[in-house]
């Protein structure tokens, strides 16, 4: 019990950041009149929540003396965070501006995500992973990457308008969580101590390299929960669209439009998922 109610950090600058951030979203809800179903503000402030528990309860304390718990906090400023945040933003905040087929629109797709894996891989480098372990600013600079890249990222795969086909998102969350599973497995079969920065911090009851090996199945292990379900999400969103197609192609059949409308054959039922009507 002690664990849980020791250790809590008054980080004074967290809970700053996390009290404008929440102060800003519910001021912007309120300018922009939108009405959000109760779950998407839950999900939203429960990402938020969730870099709170990361950075100022016991974990954050047990991340610096435990590479595990710290694989666990890493997980969570990366991926579940974030992924809640993306969920639960409202996409009159996220994307207020028309789309634009040439535009950056928020870096390109590929560009996004290749950048978070590298800022993901590149913080478990021995010697960024120690400098982190050891220089508080350094720290918390990897906490703010971690946040910023994994939002984007999300954005890229979930978010309200996303750039590319569902069957090309699901390709680079594969390779997302490719990358991930050979940093658990370099971990998790490694016999030497990729992390002497945690030599002497604590270990009583768990030896170094035993830690870091199980930090490695945290790893391997725990990213897979968001990506299965992102893909899950993904794949459904590519039936049902290709169901759409295969429906509007019938319709148009049905209606004979083909044949009387001059030109190349155009589609008078939008493909979309979901309820569908004519086009007036």
């Amino acid at each position: 019990m002690s664990y849980v109610v020791q250790h809590w950090s008054g980080a004074w600058p967290v809970l700053a950041v996390w009290a404008t951030a929440a102060a800003l979203h519910l001021a912007a809800l309120r300018r922009l009149q939108v009405r959000r179903r109760p779950r998407h503000a839950a999900a939203l402030h429960g990402g938020m929540l969730l870099v709170l528990l990361a950075l100022i309860s016991p974990l954050g304390y047990w991340a610096g003396r435990y590479i595990w718990v710290r694989s666990i906090q890493d997980l969570l400023l990366a991926f579940a965070a974030p992924a809640l945040i993306v969920l639960g933003a409202p996409r009159e905040i996220l994307a207020r501006r028309p789309v634009r087929p040439t535009g950056w629109r928020l870096a390109r797709p590929v560009a996004v995500i290749l950048a978070f894996n590298v800022i993901w891989l590149g913080w478990h480098v021995t010697a960024a992973y120690d400098l982190a372990a050891t220089n508080p600013a350094v720290r918390y600079l990897e906490y703010v990457s971690y946040l910023a890249a994994g939002i984007g990222f999300w954005l890229q795969l979930i978010g309200s308008r996303p750039a590319l086909p569902p069957m090309r998102r699901l390709a680079l969350l594969v390779g997302t969580a490719a990358a991930d599973t050979v940093l658990g497995m370099v971990l998790v079969f490694g016999s030497g101590i990729v992390y002497p920065a945690y030599r002497g911090a604590g270990h009583h009851a768990l030896s170094v390299l035993s830690d870091q090996q199980v930090a490695g199945a945290v790893l391997w292990m725990g990213v897979l929960p968001a990506l299965i379900i992102a893909a899950l999400g993904l794949i459904n969103g590519w039936l049902d669209a290709e169901e759409s197609d295969e429906l509007s192609r019938d319709l148009d059949r049905v209606l004979g439009r083909a044949a009387v409308t001059p030109g190349p054959p155009k589609a008078v039922w939008h493909a979309r998922s979901g309820y569908r009507r004519p086009t007036i």
